[in-house]
């Protein structure tokens, strides 16, 4: 007899756990319906329908900092900071961490098309541009470089990346080296470091006499004015990573074998000298931040949002239209008439082992 009034507690226990439950369980559906809300909200959606992705306007970065304040002197040709245009006349919203696979994708091909209408543009307007790349060891310059370069034509645009100087270039003008890389009319030349090197690597590792590094501080201003008169469209990118992010991507290059040859003994050297180089580059963008060839500082730190940024930037750059040719209707193919094939046997194959 004394068991029942036992069950009759445990029943009311379980109501009152379930009561719990329930009231729970309709908080977070509360929650989730008001999350949804606002992600469906007009002022954030984007139509699909209203933005096919080979009418989409050029980006560029509006918001990129002047370091040049109180420099009257006007722009270069081609430097002219184009209107930002995104899908809806929105913004995206700016997001911290890394971007996802497929939404980095779908940009890059965008942007590509994009690149695809400009490498047309420069042809027909027989158009002169110099893309300088530089920044740190591991900060995603060349990533950048072959994204761009991926559909375009080598003919027309071309990557330039020299190596050590030879004994004979050494005593040459220090210019002289470059001058045969520059365009000619209807080319873009993608510099993978540049002139720069003396500002940099060549005075922090002692490569050229205090004399020589300030004769460029001196001249380098003066040449790249002379190029810009000249007709030349030049742009400028630096690369900036973080000393924890580009260790992060020396470890990778140890154990990657594929990319052990990035990192150079120039490289590994490099690393016990990072103050000196951040004082190296401190100069080298107070003297050669000029008006006409100014620096576009990249943070480099998350490479797929690195790369779509500097492309960006880049096609804001140059106002160009849309010249891509339209689609040919194919002829038919020539019929066989007699001709025979020579024999297999005859002719050298390569081995189909896969």
């Amino acid at each position: 007899m004394a068991k029942k009034p036992e069950k009759k507690d445990n029943k009311k226990d379980k109501k009152e756990k379930k009561d719990k439950k329930d009231k729970k369980n309709k908080k977070k559906k509360d929650k989730k319906k008001k999350s949804k809300k606002d992600e469906d909200s007009p002022a954030q959606t984007v139509s699909r329908e209203e933005t096919p992705e080979d009418s989409l306007s050029p980006v560029g970065l509006a918001d990129m900092p002047d370091l040049r304040e109180g420099d009257e002197e006007p722009h270069a040709p081609g430097h002219q900071q184009s209107d930002i245009h995104f899908p809806g006349d929105q913004k995206p919203p700016k997001k911290k961490g890394m971007l996802k696979k497929k939404a980095y994708e779908k940009e890059l091909r965008r942007l590509q098309i994009e690149l695809v209408k400009l490498q047309e543009w420069i042809k027909h307007k027989k158009l002169r541009v110099v893309v300088i790349f530089e920044g740190r060891d591991a900060a995603g310059k060349g990533g950048v470089i072959k994204r761009i370069t991926q559909c375009l034509n080598p003919r027309s645009a071309r990557v330039v990346a020299l190596g050590v100087p030879t004994e004979r270039e050494k005593t040459q003008w220090y210019f002289q080296r470059y001058v045969p890389h520059l365009p000619a009319a209807g080319e873009m030349v993608l510099f993978d470091r540049s002139w720069y090197n003396r500002a940099g690597v060549e005075h922090v590792m002692g490569f050229c006499t205090e004399e020589e590094y300030w004769e460029f501080m001196r001249s380098c201003p003066e040449f790249e004015r002379m190029l810009v008169r000249s007709g030349i469209i030049l742009i400028k990118y630096w690369f900036s990573v973080s000393d924890k992010e580009q260790e992060k991507r020396f470890m990778a290059r140890l154990d990657d074998r594929t990319k052990r040859w990035k990192l150079s003994p120039m490289d590994v050297d490099a690393r016990s000298r990072w103050v000196e180089y951040s004082k190296a580059k401190d100069v080298m963008m107070k003297y050669t931040d000029i008006k006409q060839a100014p620096w576009y500082v990249v943070n480099a730190d998350v490479k797929r949002k690195a790369r779509l940024n500097c492309i960006a930037h880049l096609l804001g750059q140059i106002p160009y239209e849309d010249l891509t040719p339209d689609r040919v209707e194919l002829p038919p193919r020539q019929t066989n008439e007699g001709y025979i094939r020579p024999p297999f046997e005859e002719q050298t194959f390569v081995p189909e082992i896969y």
